[in-house]
């Protein structure tokens, strides 16, 4: 028999208006029906609990715990009782049996009872052997097996989406965002208990799934943590690459592992459920052999006056590169300074910083392009416009810092 909680005790009402022929008799029924709720006898779910009728459904993640009876129909005495119980999935069988042990014997209308459990990690058919072997007085050795089987099915449909996004300014660090989407896809409600990330060796991360609200953190989905049947909730994770990996621009690229989600839950009276999602894994944004990123920039300039930006210049590449800058100028972006001047060797996964000034000709948000760096070693060249936008004003409106 499977072990399982109880459930609410469901009475369906029986009521009639007093005109009708009945009168109070079937209120008068209700009200003394110990299945109804005092003073609301109409309700149909009352306060007592009754016993599963039915072997139920049982999803992945969830305990499955059974009670295992062996019982002596016989007028005889029996010996070496061995009862096993093995748990056949379509990739393993597990031995669930709380001891291997053999009972010396059993005697006519007495049994012996075991209870197993198993927390379900595959989806599919999973079939209970109970076996058991004894002896008879005779001294004849007996066995018989009986099978269970039984469906494990999906609770949660989880889906997985990844955002790559440049960091701010003053980190050196780019931000992956992770959005979590979980479908509860059973007949019942669910209390999501946790739902968090555990990231891997390279990365921290941060849950965005809680608002401060007058020096409390609250939770975005409410007070009532509930998942309705077929419902989706979303969950939103930042993740940085720790310093050691961030530093070494040639590390995080191609495919990366980032972490696992973990999903517990609660359902019916209590019966809890845990999912650990696969290593999710995610391509790395290729920056090419070389990658350039702003450390910092204004947000407003003034009209025709000078402002400075600081640019980060990474070599992603598994060899040293001799580089050339070269500054083209725009219709509207001019840059101030020596165009076609040596940058010297980097090596690979190293990095320099340079300080450039530019100057605006043209009110309005303007895109800062036209910077070319040229690899003396291959002759390659690699362009890099739009790397950024700022917002130009005149020189007459005084710009606050």
């Amino acid at each position: 028999m499977r072990l399982t909680k109880p459930t609410l005790f469901t009475n369906i009402p029986v009521t009639c208006e007093e005109k009708d022929l009945p009168g109070d008799l079937f209120n008068q029924l209700m009200r003394d029906d110990p299945s109804t709720v005092n003073g609301a006898e109409i309700l149909m779910l009352g306060e007592m609990l009754t016993l599963p009728q039915n072997f139920g459904n049982i999803f992945l993640g969830e305990t499955f715990s059974s009670y295992i009876s062996v019982h002596n129909d016989s007028n005889q005495v029996v010996k070496d009782i061995l009862v096993k119980a093995d748990l056949q999935t379509s990739s393993q069988r597990l031995n669930l049996s709380a001891s291997n042990a053999a009972v010396a014997e059993l005697k006519p209308d007495c049994c012996i009872d075991d209870v197993i459990h198993h927390e379900v990690k595959e989806i599919g058919t999973h079939i209970l052997v109970c076996a058991v072997s004894y002896t008879t007085q005779g001294g004849e050795k007996m066995y018989f097996r009986k099978f269970f089987k039984f469906q494990v099915l999906k609770p949660l449909d989880v889906k997985t989406k990844f955002y790559n996004a440049e960091s701010d300014l003053n980190s050196v660090t780019d931000e992956v965002f992770l959005e979590a989407q979980i479908q509860n896809i059973t007949t019942s409600p669910m209390f999501m208990e946790k739902v968090s990330l555990e990231p891997s060796i390279m990365y921290n991360v941060a849950e965005l799934n809680s608002v401060n609200q007058a020096g409390e953190c609250v939770t975005t989905f409410g007070s009532r943590a509930y998942l309705q049947p077929m419902d989706t909730r979303q969950y939103l994770y930042c993740l940085k690459p720790k310093k050691e990996f961030a530093e070494k621009a040639g590390i995080i690229k191609g495919v990366t592992v980032i972490g696992k989600l973990d999903i517990v839950w609660k359902t019916n009276l209590g019966e809890r459920g845990r999912l650990q999602t696969s290593q999710l894994q995610r391509m790395a944004p290729g920056y090419g052999d070389v990658r350039l990123s702003l450390e910092a920039i204004p947000d407003t300039v003034n009209l025709e006056e000078p402002f400075h930006i600081t640019c980060k210049i990474t070599n992603c590449s598994e060899r040293t590169m001799d580089l050339v800058l070269e500054m083209c100028n725009t219709s509207s972006i001019h840059w101030c300074g020596i165009s076609g001047r040596q940058l010297g060797k980097l090596h690979p996964s190293s990095s320099l910083c340079l300080a450039l000034t530019l100057l605006s000709s043209v009110q309005g948000l303007q895109s800062v392009s036209g910077l070319r760096l040229t690899d003396t070693f291959l002759k390659r060249t690699y362009e890099y416009d739009d790397i950024a936008q700022v917002c130009v004003v005149s020189s007459a409106v005084k710009v606050e810092s």
